[in-house]
């Protein structure tokens, strides 16, 4: 199972921000939206991910308060990315090791979308509930021993 099949269940939705745009717009935005993380996106390239790991650190760093931060200064310049192309058993492996609960999907430069540990975790799942129920229709179907229909004659 590979990135591209979990953007194509979830939609290609994307949540920008602007490097230069302040901080508490950024927060408002991920309020009102409910989400949890921003791709910072300047020029047309990702530049950075916001997420409300930087969010909460940066207000702890300023006494409680937003204040008057940009975005640029907060910010995760290096965030992990992967490709659509990209295995779901790779994602899952490199955000475990990086604590990384988004990831961007980038085709090239391009951003395809963002994929979330809830995403991969919710598709491993749905993929082990699916195997199993496959495996119990199988079995179910199984011929017992000696119950064959006898031969022709």
């Amino acid at each position: 199972m590979k990135v591209t099949d979990i953007l194509r269940v979830k939609g290609n939705t994307l949540y920008t921000v602007q490097p230069d745009q302040l901080l508490a717009e950024a927060v408002k935005t991920m309020a009102e939206l409910d989400i949890g993380s921003l791709v910072v996106m300047e020029h047309g390239d990702l530049v950075g991910m916001l997420t409300f790991r930087e969010v909460i650190q940066a207000v702890v760093a300023n006494g409680g308060k937003v204040g008057t931060r940009i975005v640029r200064n907060v910010m995760d310049d290096a965030p992990l990315t992967c490709t659509p192309a990209t295995e779901i058993d790779e994602v899952r492996r490199m955000m475990l090791l990086r604590h990384a609960r988004y990831m961007p999907v980038l085709e090239r430069r391009t951003l395809m979308g963002v994929v979330s540990f809830y995403d991969v975790a919710k598709t491993v799942v749905d993929a082990q509930d699916f195997e199993n129920r496959m495996l119990k229709a199988y079995i179910r179907d199984w011929p017992v021993e000696g119950s064959e229909a006898p031969a022709a004659t």
